[in-house]
Formats: structure tokens, C-alpha cells, sequence
């Protein structure tokens, strides 16, 4: 009887032993992995995702726990799995795709499938077979056309065609852009407003109602903003939110309160600023977290805990918070919180503004006037952190006339030049990290890091943010890439402040 339990102990052993070996094995997207895929002549599949992803979740837990999906992968593929948070560079670079994303790639670095969203396992076993029977790639692999534009001037033409894309994507019946998703399009928002000012009543009743309809992602209970909604409406919200979200409205809601002088505006802008300052922020240390999940329970969805009070979900628990203080999220926090403190004049936000940016300064500081993203990164420099950081403190300055932090400002410009430069044009979005997919300039990046440029220009003249501002209009003056999205109002905003300045 002893031996017959010991066997029976010995075969069930072998059969868990078994079925963890045949769990994947991932491992992180860098040089080592490009080696590896050559080495053994596989491919390279990167599962990008985000911790606050209600879908990443799900696919972790069913598509990469199939078996036959498992087989394929560990017989063909290198398997990498990279957190969009904690990889800017890639997030920038596969953001269409998002998210999970889900990337597959040769050694070489050519990609051969870039697909967004959920992928059950009977197709993605369907989608790596494919891949195995004819590695063709389905699309051309992410480059820069031949030739930059020569000039910083953004062409008459273009412009034109931009000022008609910007009005002809708005949705004239529920507000901001006439997409499936509806969110806050800063850009977009951002150039209402100017058009506004200038007395354009079309873009003024335009912004209106796409912040009117944006309110309604503001959540009821905890404050802060959930990242968009579904269904072609702005009722049917996805509920992470991130700092990205949180930092667009509260610029934008912040801006709407100074020039409408509307209550419900002012009140905007108070509930996101004080939900980070309860959840997504270090009272200790003084700096700002990074997200919160979607989910409750990770995998399961989260409409019912949503629809509870502040107290009722309190004694349920907190969707998971990412703890992490990367620099970049810090950027925006603290110039978000002082665009707050200009329009509410509570004090509370330009102190926890200047708190987390001397905890950033001494904590995640690169000599030159640069900064890393995390304690310890395993890729980068990475442009969004310096860059974010930069407009930190220049808008730190605008607020407080301190000369410490335009001195920083102005030092992170000095680093961004002497890192981030693409040869013809443009910025990378961080330098080289070994692997063959090489960094590229980011549309989005390079029109944040044009008007911050111009606005240093305004602060203190300088020759050489003169020079590197042209530099980067190089790839904003570049009809290929201004114009391969449906609007692309930033352009339009970096345009007219490089002609009045």
C-alpha cells in the first residue's frame, strides 16, 4: 500500500513538474532575447501590457494559460512581456495597438503582425500557426520616410488641411472626436480653447460640449478621471486611470474654469486633483504613484463595485495601485497640479507639486540634467521622463518665480539636445538599447517637446533651444507624419506659437 501511494505521489509530481515546464518563459524585450531568437531561429513575440488593464488580465489568465498556445509559443517563438508604464519607449511606439499589444517580430527586428486588444486562444493559436506557415509581414515595419522635411516651416498646405481634418472629426452630436471611443483629446481641447480666445464661436460651442460630455468620466465616489468610454458614447466607461488621463483634465478643466467661469468646471478640476492626492500619491515621501486598476479583482469586471458609494467600496477594498514613481507620470502630476493651483488658488496642490518634484530631482536625477524613469531601468534613457519633468519645472516657475526651476528646466532641454537628437530630424523617443528595433521619433513627444522648447524661448532667449526646436519641427513640418492620423491639433498649436514668437 506504501508503494502503490508512493508511486501515485511520484506520477502526480511528474505530471505538475510537467506542466509547469511547459508554462511559458518570458523574458524581458532587450538584446539578450534578439540573441536568443537568432541563436535558436525563433521569433520574438512581445506581450505589451499594462497593469491597469482589464483585458491584459483576462488574456494572461485564459489565452496564455491554453495549452496548445503554450506549445507553440515554447517550440517557436522567444516569448518577452514588457509593462507599458515601465517601458514609455514602446508604449509610445505601439500605443495604436494597445492595449494588450500584441507583437511579433524576427531577430532581425522586422515585425511581421502588430494586433490590438483581447486575443482568445483559438485565434491566437490560428495567429501563430500563420506566422509559422508564412512569416511575410502583414505590414511594413515602423520607420521614417527617406526624407525629413529640410525646413522647421509647417507648410500653408498642411496647416490647411489639419485646421479641416480638426473640425471635420468632431462629433457635432455628442462632442469631442467622432470615434468609437470617447475620451479627452488634449490637443484637440487644447486648440478649441485657443480658437476660442481669438472670439471662434463654432470652436467655442465645440469645447463646451465635449467638456460637458467628459464630465461624465469623472468618477462620483473616489474623484479622479477613468480613461475613456465604449460604445461610442461617454456613458459606458473603462475604469483605469492613469496619469496621462488624470493630467489632461486637469489641464484642460483647469483652463475651461479660468475662461468660462463655470462652476462645474472649477469643481472638475478639484475632484482629480484631490483623488490623486488620496490614492495616487506617497503623503510620506511626498511623489505620485503611477495608475489604478480597472478591476477589482483582476480578470473580472468591475461594474457593480463602481456603481457603490465611497464608503460601500471602501469596505470592499481598492482596485490595485501601481506604486511605481516614475519620473515621466511624476512630470505630469506636478505641472497638472499647478495648472490646478493657478485655477483654484488652493495652495494644497502647488505644495504636493513641489514636494514631488524635489523627491524626483533627488531620487531618479541623471548627471547633464536628465532623469531615468524607475529606481533601476532595464532599458533607456528614456526622452518622456526628461521631458515631462522639464515642463514641470518650467511651469513650477511660472508659478512661483523661483529661478532654481527654470535653471532645471532649461537644463533638461540641455540634455534632451545632447541625447535624444535623430540625425535628420526630430527626437527619439530614449537612445539605443541593443536590440534591432531601434527607437523613433514620436509624433506625440516631439509636439510636447516643441512647446516646451518655445516656451523656455519666452522665459530667456537661448540659441542653441532655438536651434534644437527647429530640429524637432523638422519632423512636425514632415506631411507624412503630421497628417497620418485622423487630426493632429497639436501640430496646429506648435505652429501658430512658432509664428508668434
Amino acid at each position: 500500500m506504501k508503494i502503490r501511494t508512493a508511486i501515485l505521489l511520484l506520477m502526480l509530481s511528474f505530471c505538475v513538474s510537467a506542466k509547469l515546464e511547459s508554462l511559458i518563459n518570458w523574458q524581458e524585450f532587450n538584446k539578450a532575447s534578439f540573441n536568443q531568437a537568432r541563436t535558436e531561429n525563433k521569433f520574438i513575440i512581445l506581450d505589451l501590457v499594462a497593469v491597469w488593464c482589464h483585458w491584459c488580465h483576462v488574456m494572461e489568465k485564459s489565452t496564455y494559460q491554453d495549452e496548445k498556445v503554450v506549445t507553440l509559443l515554447n517550440k517557436h517563438f522567444i516569448a518577452t512581456k514588457a509593462d507599458h508604464d515601465l517601458r514609455p519607449d514602446l508604449a509610445e511606439r505601439y500605443r495604436d495597438w494597445g492595449w494588450p499589444a500584441t507583437i511579433v517580430l524576427t531577430s532581425d527586428g522586422t515585425e511581421i503582425v502588430k494586433r490590438a486588444g483581447f486575443i482568445n486562444p483559438q485565434n491566437m493559436v490560428r495567429l501563430l500557426q500563420a506566422i509559422i506557415d508564412d512569416p511575410s509581414p502583414e505590414t511594413t515595419t515602423l520607420q521614417l520616410p527617406k526624407e525629413l522635411s529640410k525646413t522647421a516651416l509647417i507648410s500653408a498646405d498642411i496647416v490647411k488641411q489639419l485646421k479641416k481634418s480638426h473640425f471635420d472629426t468632431y462629433d457635432n452630436e455628442l462632442g469631442g472626436l467622432d470615434v468609437a471611443m470617447k475620451f479627452i483629446d488634449l490637443d484637440s481641447v487644447l486648440w478649441d480653447l485657443h480658437l476660442a480666445e481669438t472670439g471662434n464661436q463654432k470652436a467655442q460651442k465645440h469645447v463646451v460640449k465635449t467638456l460637458d460630455a467628459a464630465l461624465n468620466l469623472i468618477d462620483p465616489a473616489f474623484g479622479g478621471a477613468y480613461q475613456y468610454s465604449t460604445h461610442g458614447d461617454w456613458s459606458h466607461p473603462h475604469y483605469e486611470k492613469i496619469m496621462h488621463t488624470q493630467y489632461r483634465y486637469m489641464r484642460v478643466y483647469s483652463q475651461a474654469c479660468k475662461k468660462f467661469k463655470k462652476q462645474k468646471y472649477c469643481k472638475a478640476v478639484s475632484k482629480v486633483a484631490d483623488y490623486l492626492l488620496d490614492f495616487l500619491y506617497d503623503k510620506d515621501k511626498g511623489v505620485f504613484y503611477t495608475s489604478q486598476d480597472a478591476d477589482l479583482k483582476q480578470g473580472s469586471k468591475a461594474h457593480d463595485y463602481f456603481k457603490l458609494n465611497r464608503k460601500d467600496r471602501l469596505a470592499l477594498g481598492l482596485p490595485r495601485i501601481d506604486k511605481h514613481k516614475y519620473a515621466a507620470h511624476n512630470g505630469l502630476a506636478i505641472e497638472g497640479m499647478v495648472f490646478v493651483f493657478q485655477a483654484t488658488n488652493k495652495k494644497k496642490h502647488l505644495i504636493a507639486a513641489q514636494k514631488a518634484a524635489n523627491w524626483i530631482v533627488k531620487n531618479r536625477s541623471i548627471k547633464g540634467g536628465g532623469f531615468k524613469h524607475d529606481k533601476r531601468d532595464t532599458a533607456g534613457p528614456y526622452l518622456a521622463d526628461t521631458l515631462y519633468m522639464g515642463r514641470a519645472f518650467l511651469k513650477l516657475y511660472e508659478a512661483t518665480e523661483e529661478n532654481k526651476y527654470l535653471i532645471q528646466a532649461q537644463m533638461a532641454a540641455k540634455f534632451i539636445d545632447e541625447n535624444f537628437k535623430n540625425p535628420t530630424g526630430g527626437l527619439l523617443s530614449a537612445v539605443q538599447n541593443g536590440t534591432p528595433a531601434k527607437p523613433l521619433p514620436q509624433l506625440s513627444q516631439n509636439i510636447d517637446a516643441s512647446l516646451f522648447f518655445m516656451e523656455l524661448l519666452k522665459q530667456e532667449p537661448s540659441a542653441f533651444i532655438e536651434k534644437l526646436n527647429q530640429h524637432t519641427m523638422k519632423l512636425l513640418a514632415t506631411r507624412q507624419i503630421v497628417t497620418q492620423n485622423i487630426t493632429e491639433a497639436g501640430v496646429l498649436l506648435v505652429n501658430f506659437a512658432f509664428n508668434k514668437k
